[in-house]
């Protein structure tokens, strides 16, 4: 078998924000934002990956937006280089999307919190080497949180997860190392394949699965990035 990358925003879009992968997406979600237990037991995606869909050759800002059942919205995107300004972007889309919860009229009670979940092919802080850091707002000296929780970043940064196939010892960690090396693996996982929501991930991986267009698309995009790196 030869899987694409996930690192790809084109192909993260697929596995993750297609109209049929609404279980994938709640598993990885419940995998990375609450530590693998079912907090999450539905959402929405919001302007789903369509097969159709022209490709846009630009520096993606956002792969997936989902509205989860408690009324959340969860920001999601897959970076493969550090553009300009990046990190004031993921703050923007951030504020932006809380902003623009309210209607004319409406009154803050009916804000619900956002959440962003970026993923890095590089190393964002230099003060640690934890692969997944969550941020949120905090009292500066006693360090407790805010009364409403209602703005939190998530950061998976790739180079520092290392951890091999065998040492893989939670879901989180092995969506994170789907998502880092599926690209090298010519079978599906023996411990992949007892994970209906990640098994069905490599299959969707899988480029015998894909359409000419498709493998078109996606290599184009691959180009294209390769050329801003």
């Amino acid at each position: 078998m030869e899987f694409i990358s996930p690192k790809t925003d084109f192909a993260f879009k697929k596995i993750f924000g297609s109209t049929d992968s609404k279980d994938i997406l709640i598993s990885f979600l419940n995998a990375l934002i609450h530590n693998a237990n079912p907090v999450i037991q539905d959402l929405e995606i919001i302007d789903p990956y369509n097969p159709g869909d022209e490709v846009d050759l630009k520096d993606s800002s956002l792969d997936i937006k989902a509205v989860l059942d408690n009324g959340s919205t969860v920001l999601i995107e897959m970076q493969g280089f550090k553009g300009t300004s990046f990190e004031k972007r993921v703050i923007y889309n951030l504020m932006t999307t809380y902003a623009n919860q309210l209607n004319h009229g409406e009154g803050y009670s009916y804000l619900k919190p956002v959440i962003t979940l970026t993923i890095t092919d590089f190393p964002l802080f230099d003060q640690t080497q934890h692969f997944l850091t969550r941020f949120g707002l905090k009292e500066q000296q006693e360090l407790f949180n805010y009364i409403d929780p209602e703005l939190e970043l998530i950061v998976v940064e790739l180079p520092k997860f290392t951890k091999t196939l065998d040492e893989l010892d939670s879901l989180t960690d092995q969506w994170i190392y789907f998502i880092k090396e599926a690209a090298n693996l010519d079978v599906i996982p023996p411990a992949f394949q007892h994970i209906p929501e990640l098994n069905k991930a490599m299959n969707m991986a899988n480029q015998e699965n894909l359409s000419v267009e498709e493998v078109e698309k996606l290599r184009q995009r691959e180009l294209f990035l390769e050329e801003q790196r």
